[in-house]
């Protein structure tokens, strides 16, 4: 593991220990050279699988695309980084047992589904580019699917 202030390779494992999840590995690492201390997490990449876009083709999965567009719909809200990484890692998990190949509107509703039960802010932020809204009816009509 290279030290992110000097870039040395050489850093030594102070600490380890399971995330509270228990899906990832939290260690605490000092560098050998300067002594700059950081954390890093380790988690078991899962398998890859293929995304089918709106027009049929095809693409590889990117965590960090759909970490992005959920983060830009969190934004100014409480949600911290390990619900995210929660929300995301449980995901993955449904999509990559599903199948080899995932449609983009099966993780698009996924995504919704969560946040709406995450944050309803957040999930409006996020159904609002997901499906689109031309106007404010249709923003109007999702927004009055959420009151009881």
């Amino acid at each position: 593991m290279n030290c992110p202030k000097c870039k040395q390779g050489e850093t030594s494992v102070l600490d380890s220990r399971l995330t509270h999840e228990g899906k990832s590995v939290r260690r605490r690492r000092e560098c050998d050279k300067c002594g700059y201390r950081f954390t890093t997490f380790e988690r078991v990449e899962l398998s890859t699988f293929v995304v089918i876009k709106r027009d049929g083709s095809r693409e590889p999965y990117s965590r960090e695309k759909i970490e992005k567009g959920v983060w830009r719909a969190c934004e100014k809200r409480s949600v911290t980084q390990a619900q995210v990484d929660s929300l995301l890692s449980g995901l993955e998990e449904e999509w990559t047992s599903s199948n080899k190949e995932v449609p983009s509107k099966m993780i698009g509703e996924s995504v919704m589904e969560k946040l709406k039960k995450l944050d309803e802010v957040a999930y409006i932020r996020f159904a609002s580019v997901y499906k689109q809204f031309k106007d404010l009816e249709s923003f109007k009509k999702e927004v009055l699917k959420l009151l009881p």
